[in-house]
């Protein structure tokens, strides 16, 4: 979340609302046309039925504010703009508040099939479908509420149970890996690569290998964890996190599965 963006954060009006070029508004029309098909097929039940309970629009970018008048009255939610990437003490602050951090831009068409960084489509239709199930904002505001306690040096750890889960999670469903995880919801290519492809590696849900295990935003994931069901994930609201992020310390990270970043001058 500290990396530089090449984005432009979009600026709401008084009333919230933000508007979009034709252009952009187009872009989120064929990404949603992309899309539907593909999660249709490939997405857990728990997605689907909030994709259908948000009542997305499909043919322009939605109001963060209208939003959060449909997730306020079904869990308690909200949408609110911000830059593409914040620091994590806001992105827990804002969690624990039961308040989504949406970045307002939406990307252009040379990322149309994969963006490193998260855009209003990623955040509306990614996300607000979890959000629409209480269950899933509970946990949202128990990670939330984890990070606000937790030490600065414990954020990366904690965000660690946050991206294998919500953001690209699987679980299975009559023996087939479905995604639950809104990255891999939003994402045209990765969706596809996390259910079908024999690449990558599935681990069994476990809270301290997840928080032991690295990640990269710029790549289609090595590894993903898979819930045999969504129960397990809310038992881990129950749980000590910080306590389970100082387990994960002592034992340390786990050598990472992808190739080092190559920084170029």
């Amino acid at each position: 979340m500290s990396k530089t963006t090449q984005y432009i954060a979009k600026v709401p009006d008084s009333s919230g609302h933000i508007e979009y070029s034709a252009e952009e508004n187009q872009i989120w029309a064929d990404l949603y046309a992309a899309q539907w098909s593909r999660v249709e097929h490939h997405c857990a039940t728990e997605y689907l039925q909030g994709l259908r309970k948000v009542g997305l629009s499909a043919d322009r970018v939605p109001s963060c504010a209208d939003m959060s008048q449909t997730l306020g009255a079904l869990t308690g939610w909200q949408v609110e703009p911000v830059p593409a990437l914040i620091g994590f003490k806001r992105f827990f602050g804002m969690l624990a508040s039961r308040t989504f951090p949406a970045a307002s831009f939406i990307r252009d068409r040379r990322h149309f099939d994969y963006i490193e960084e998260p855009d209003i489509f990623h955040e509306l239709f990614g996300h607000t479908p979890l959000l629409a199930d209480q269950r899933f904002a509970d946990f949202s505001e128990c990670i939330g509420k984890a990070g606000v306690q937790a030490e600065p040096q414990d954020y990366a750890w904690l965000i660690r149970l946050y991206w294998f889960t919500i953001e690209f999670g699987l679980t299975r469903e009559q023996g087939a890996y479905k995604a639950l995880g809104s990255g891999l919801a939003s994402s045209p290519t990765e969706l596809v690569y996390s259910v079908e492809s024999p690449v990558p590696e599935r681990r069994p849900f476990d809270i301290i290998d997840i928080l032991r295990t690295p990640y990269r935003i710029d790549i289609h994931q090595p590894i993903y964890f898979v819930l045999e069901h969504a129960d397990e994930l809310f038992a881990a609201a129950e749980r000590d996190l910080l306590a389970d992020i100082r387990t994960a310390r002592q034992l340390g990270l786990h050598t990472p599965a992808y190739p080092p970043l190559v920084k170029t001058a």
